[in-house]
């Protein structure tokens, strides 16, 4: 097991595939498991300045995706949340989600937050695409400040 893995992290992290591990690391830090792509976006924009925008395409359709997979695994925990432990806090939230409805999605790009929000918004049975829309903007401009920022605060080749 111990060789699959390593043969596995030595495959993705080969030059020619870096997209496909940013992809990857963007698509799992979207979802529940804490997981930040930030780091990987901004080494291979370093690594590679002429992929930028295509960079920041690739994290932000990945981040997006597994946003989507948040918004549908809280589609189907419906029944959860229906339960007794349901507390006051909880349902100032849901309440104030439903307000928004979708545009509440394009904060999905906030710590902490914005992945349990997509989940929420599924659960919430906001709609799939204007919430998968607002997510994409959100987290496409996330992308575009902090790699645009960073790469300005650490300007130079590694």
């Amino acid at each position: 097991m111990h060789d699959w893995i390593n043969s596995l992290t030595t495959f993705f992290s080969l030059p020619q595939y870096g997209l496909s591990s940013l992809f990857l690391v963007s698509f799992v830090s979207a979802t529940l498991l804490p997981l930040g792509s930030e780091p990987a976006l901004f080494g291979l924009v370093k690594l590679r300045p002429d992929l930028f925008w295509i960079a920041i395409a690739v994290a932000a359709s990945g981040n997006t995706l597994g946003g989507a997979v948040s918004w549908a695994m809280g589609r189907g925990s419906e029944q959860w949340l229906h339960g007794p432990h349901s507390h006051v806090t909880h349902r100032k939230a849901l309440a104030w989600l439903e307000h928004l409805g979708p545009k509440a999605c394009l904060l999905s790009w906030l710590p902490v937050v914005g992945d349990p929000l997509c989940a929420v918004a599924g659960w919430l049975k906001l709609p799939f695409w204007p919430c998968v829309g607002y997510m994409a903007v959100g987290k496409l401009a996330r992308y575009i400040v902090m790699t645009g920022g960073l790469v300005w605060l650490f300007p130079g080749g590694m």
